[in-house]
């Protein structure tokens, strides 16, 4: 019988040389976050059965909100990351399930890394106990003085750069980190700890595109190894589409009237089987046209109680999801709201803060604005509310 496996993801580091605004497991790679791409990777290897993030403590709930938008369903557990790479990964060992017996630990920013050899490792660490990916060194290495002299050149014959995934037994990996604990031993991966109550550590050759994003540098390699790979993708494929999306409802009394996640005073509502926010209705489907993915009635009926009085936000968040398995991100997005009243101008920021949050893009990727019809048609007698968007969304490069 197969071993019960789980992965765990230090990514718990601030990324300071980056120079980012956000530690840089959560910056993107051609339009997906860094770490979703790591995490993708592993769930591609059937057998790895939970995945346990660790990130710093004020990033918890943007992870776990980016497992649900990116359907990381495998991801079980986040945990707050400590200040060392051995102190995240002691965390996610800390909550594993009691039934585990295989361990796999992979970098957060090592988005790259194949199935292969995630599977090659494990395979390895179930026959000797406990394996690591690892490449040849092939540059000639100096020992350097203080003083930034030559000490003698150092030979390469048996030296191999250690790359992640690193797979061992729970039970070994324990027993490591009891001793590294108990001696006050800090090691820069799990098999420097490994290696230091005897363990056995077999080497699986890995890959030299399987590269750790440290600077800005790396994060350039990345973009180019990703586009090498996409340009294999079949001609004919469109990089952008156009979409369009309208939505129109009645104002009645005694309803609340929320527009772009934003409830705005007024003396009517809108009148739906949801919060009847036309505008975020109309991203939405401007969206799903644009992936060709339908319309926002066929995915959320008004015969559904599951969406009666539900925030259209989460509505957005789905549509997002969709267009994201297609391949497509949003690009930008110009939504026009019909209206005799009330004046809305004073809550455009936040209706674009709301829809670009929910949708994953800057602000400055979302535009909203309002409009009279001069008190013409149903909008101008105020029986409703109309909105119309247009999108433009980018098809995302491939992480397979």
């Amino acid at each position: 019988m197969p071993n019960s496996i789980a992965a765990i993801i230090p990514a718990g580091g601030v990324g300071r040389r980056m120079g980012l605004p956000v530690p840089k497991q959560f910056s993107e790679l051609s339009g997906i976050p860094i770490l979703v791409r790591t995490i993708r990777a592993l769930m591609r290897v059937e057998s790895i059965r939970e995945i346990i993030l660790a990130v710093p403590e004020d990033h918890i709930r943007q992870s776990r909100k980016m497992a649900e938008r990116f359907g990381l369903d495998r991801v079980t557990r986040v945990v707050p990351g400590g200040t060392t790479r051995q102190d995240s990964v002691l965390a996610g060992l800390d909550t594993l399930s009691g039934d585990i017996e295989l361990v796999v630990v992979h970098d957060g920013v090592r988005p790259l890394v194949k199935p292969d050899l995630i599977a090659a490792c494990i395979k390895a660490a179930e026959k000797d106990g406990a394996a690591i990916a690892a490449i040849p060194v092939l540059d000639t290495l100096k020992a350097v003085s203080k003083e930034n002299r030559i000490a003698e050149t150092v030979s390469r014959i048996g030296l191999w750069q250690a790359q992640t995934p690193q797979v061992a037994r729970v039970l070994l990996l324990r027993a490591a980190f009891d001793t590294a604990k108990r001696d006050g031993f800090v090691g820069t991966d799990e098999a420097s700890l490994l290696e230091r109550i005897g363990c056995t550590v077999t080497v699986v050759e890995g890959s030299r595109e399987n590269i750790k994003i440290t600077c800005p540098d790396d994060l350039l390699t990345a973009e180019a190894l990703l586009m090498k790979h996409n340009l294999k993708k079949l001609p004919g494929q469109c990089d952008v589409r156009i979409g369009h999306g309208y939505d129109a409802h009645r104002l009645v009394p005694d309803r609340p009237l929320i527009l772009g996640g934003v409830t705005v005073p007024h003396s009517m509502g809108l009148d739906g089987h949801s919060d009847a926010d036309v505008l975020t209705h109309a991203l939405c489907d401007a969206l799903l046209g644009s992936v060709g993915a339908g319309d926002i009635g066929g995915h959320f009926p008004d015969t559904d109680e599951r969406y009666k009085g539900i925030n259209s936000l989460n509505l957005l968040s789905e549509v997002v999801r969709i267009a994201a398995e297609k391949g497509f991100m949003l690009e930008n997005g110009d939504i026009t709201i019909v209206a005799q009243k009330p004046g809305l101008a004073p809550f455009f920021d936040q209706m674009r803060k709301n829809l670009a949050q929910t949708c994953g893009v800057g602000i400055e990727a979302v535009n909203v604005k309002a409009t009279t019809t001069e008190k013409m048609g149903f909008a101008g007698r105020e029986e409703g509310i109309c909105a119309h968007a247009v999108v433009l969304v980018k098809r995302v490069m491939n992480d397979e």
